[in-house]
């Protein structure tokens, strides 16, 4: 480049020009400073040269990387996508479970220190709401990290069993199905909750069950039982590779297997709850060292006729109480047939109620779900399962009242907002039923029932159940729930104001009589000490 340049310059006349042979001292000097200068505009014009293509290189470059992320727009807006959700799935949460404002401090306060909180105006509803969201108690949140620590351990005993019962004539068990308060959410007891397991049964091999609904007319079916049958298994090649069949063999011939069902298990042709439970009980015992949970946990099988109690105890003393009781299914039905205690003194052991846990937790996880954000049923029966602690009135019947309001209001009512509204309409629905004697089961003749339970045809077209049957026979006990209603409304009220309940009933005010002490008591202003003298 630098030589094309020089003989272009020579050929336009800006060369060396000859005198004669030789050249003068002047002509040299032109000559040399022109090379000078021509030297210095070519390295100035090659540098400029090499930083355009340095520059040309770099912009190709940033092309290349501007390209490839371009190509990949949809990657990053997935992530943006991803990360606006998670933040606005964060708020709702935040806005829908505030943080507990309980503390070691507030725990330990005294009695003049919830004097000085602010109490409620009476006269403003919005106020009072605001109030009674901030103060009451709310019970601890649904422990779901246990929940599964539970459903671990009995998967682990069901598959234990499973191996070491595969070739007995013992009953099939499968999958465990978390029911009761606990796993509904609203256990009333924190540091007493009792994990209940439903554990649903199969007939073994060569058996097959049938399900007795105990006296007709007797919808609730508490009276029934399971009747087993032997079957012929000649017919079943899985089967007959592996046992006799228990029609066509001789007794002599069968003594070389394992006994039946009939023989282990059964009273008489009935299934016996109280011997399926002392099995389970019996196997826990033994099995527990096989289990993992046993480097950290020792077990501790409670007294129990017909299910199987045991608690889990670590080093620390953390105790976790799990109750397994058995069922069999209604045909596909979400309703079993099962070992679970009833209200009678006396229960024959071939006796199997009828139980609508299944349902029931169904119902809840629905709810749930349909109304994840409105949805206050289950701080509505935390509440209420804290303060009917020592009085007559079941938990059940403040479950059903709650599960027939949640299918005649709309989820949107069910607001935080809505607390006390809701509060009052689970009572004033109490009431009226107590003041009728009637509380329609839940799950007989009610088409609101959503589609998401399957329920056998006798719920659907038999008449409504009534859970206050009973009173109409007993005064004594109809008398005593009016009593302990208007106890409930006392207590529930104290619970509004001051966020915390007596410990024992009794020394009951009027509810207006605590609205007006809770006003003195904002009104009044604080004494200050007298000065101490030294």
């Amino acid at each position: 480049m630098a030589l094309a340049c020089l003989y272009g310059l020579i050929f336009l006349g800006f060369g060396p020009q000859k005198v004669g042979d030789e050249l003068d001292a002047d002509t040299k000097e032109r000559m040399r400073q022109r090379m000078e200068m021509l030297q210095e505009r070519m390295t100035l014009f090659l540098l400029e040269i090499e930083k355009r293509d340095q520059e040309r290189r770099w912009h190709s470059s940033r092309q290349a990387v501007l390209l490839s992320v371009l190509l990949r727009w949809q990657f990053w807006f997935c992530i943006g996508i991803l990360v606006l959700f998670f933040w606005y799935l964060w708020r709702v949460l935040k806005s829908i479970q505030e943080p507990d404002s309980s503390s070691d401090e507030d725990s330990s306060s005294s009695d003049d220190d919830n004097q000085e909180r602010a109490l409620p105006n009476p006269n403003d509803a919005n106020d009072l709401a605001d109030y009674v969201a901030q103060r009451i108690y709310w019970p601890l949140p649904n422990p779901t990290i246990i929940q599964h620590q539970v459903l671990e351990v009995a998967e682990g005993l069901l598959n234990i069993y499973g191996s070491i019962f595969r070739k007995t004539f013992f009953p099939e068990l499968q999958s465990a199905i978390g029911v009761d308060s606990a796993f509904e959410g609203w256990s009333p007891h924190e540091e007493n909750v009792v994990y209940c397991l439903l554990i649903p049964m199969t007939a073994p091999r060569g058996h097959s069950f049938h399900l007795e609904l105990g006296n007709e007319g007797d919808l609730l079916a508490r009276n029934s039982s399971i009747r087993v049958e032997l079957e012929c298994t000649c017919g079943m090649k899985q089967a007959s590779e592996d046992m006799l069949c228990f029609f066509h063999h001789s007794e002599e011939e069968l003594e070389k297997q394992e006994p039946s069902l009939l023989d282990t298990l059964c009273t008489g042709s009935y299934l016996d709850a109280e011997k399926t439970a002392e099995l389970f009980q019996n196997f826990v015992k033994t099995a527990w060292v096989l289990m993992p949970q046993s480097q950290v946990y020792d077990v501790k099988v409670l007294p129990s006729t017909r299910s199987c109690k045991f608690q889990m105890i670590s080093a620390t003393k953390r105790n976790i109480t799990i109750e397994i009781i058995f069922g069999v299914q209604q045909g596909n039905s979400d309703i079993y047939l099962s070992s679970q205690r009833t209200e009678a003194i006396l229960t024959p052991s071939t006796t199997w109620p009828q139980s609508c846990a299944v349902a029931e937790m169904k119902f809840i996880q629905h709810i749930t779900i349909e109304a994840w954000f409105h949805s206050l049923h289950i701080k509505c029966m935390q509440v209420f399962a804290r303060i009917l602690v020592g009085t007559s009135i079941s938990t059940y019947f403040i479950k059903t009242v709650i599960m027939h309001l949640l299918t005649i209001m709309p989820l949107e009512m069910w607001h935080r907002d809505d607390f006390l509204l809701r509060l009052d309409d689970i009572v004033q629905y109490l009431q009226c039923c107590l003041e009728e004697k009637r509380l329609n089961h839940f799950f007989f003749a009610n088409e609101m029932v959503p589609n998401v339970i399957v329920l056998p045809p006798a719920f659907q077209f038999s008449g409504p159940v009534n859970l206050f049957e009973y009173l109409e026979e007993d005064t004594y006990a109809y008398t005593r729930m009016l009593e302990e209603l208007e106890e409930l409304d006392y207590r529930l009220t104290r619970l509004m104001i001051y966020g915390h309940m007596e410990p024992t009933w009794g020394s009951r005010q009027d509810p207006a009589a605590l609205m007006r002490e809770a006003d003195e008591a904002q009104a009044e202003p604080a004494v200050p000490p007298p000065p101490s003298h030294s």
